[in-house]
């Protein structure tokens, strides 16, 4: 006859069974995530307030999760911006593909990285994630800028170099000729402010 296993070998057994499908149970436990679908590194045009806006789906099981509740939140200060309907949070329900979209996004006019914080609650489960974009001016925009302003100083000191340049010029030839043979008949020059006075 094959002994019956003891007390103790029956307790160890129950032991190991429990652990098991508890460890089942924990493996199993469905939950709900957040799959960032557009919107991951984009570049956000800060000169002309267009940015990307962030579109992602709630998943469960590898399946889409309709009427999620989505929520986008953007920084209060630095890089950042504003949703459509003006405010720095949005929040909405995810369409039958689970999907949810930050529509209206519009960068500030702070560059920088942007960071979207979105978390996403249904049935008591909830989950977060975050996208980071960045708001930067065009490099084109910037070096024309600059390029238009120091076009602007040259010609400004241009300008003034002209006017210094012809004002001593102009001393110094009127020095060198008497006002009869540099003026026409009928007109005398001063020194000091232009003046045309008439013929005495």
């Amino acid at each position: 006859m094959t002994p019956s296993p003891g007390p103790r070998f029956r307790s160890l057994s129950l032991a190991l069974v429990f652990l098991m499908i508890a460890a089942s149970g924990e493996a199993q436990t469905p939950g709900i995530k957040i799959t960032v679908l557009e919107g991951q590194g984009a570049i956000n045009n800060i000169q002309q307030h267009r940015a990307k806006e962030p579109v992602v789906q709630v998943i469960e099981d590898q399946k889409p999760v309709q009427g999620a509740s989505v929520t986008f939140t953007l920084p209060d200060d630095g890089p950042s911006g504003f949703f459509g309907n003006g405010a720095r949070m949005m929040t909405i329900q995810t369409d039958e593909k689970g999907q949810a979209v930050g529509r209206g996004l519009r960068p500030n006019q702070t560059g920088g990285r942007l960071q979207i914080r979105v978390t996403a609650s249904f049935h008591g489960q909830t989950a977060s994630a975050v996208i980071s974009q960045i708001n930067a001016e065009p490099a084109g925009a910037t070096s024309g800028g600059n390029g238009k302003k120091f076009l602007i100083l040259a010609l400004i000191g241009g300008a003034a170099a002209g006017g210094i340049a012809a004002a001593m010029g102009g001393r110094s030839s009127s020095a060198s000729q008497s006002p009869a043979s540099s003026s026409p008949p009928g007109t005398i020059l001063s020194p000091g402010a232009p003046v045309i006075q008439p013929p005495h």
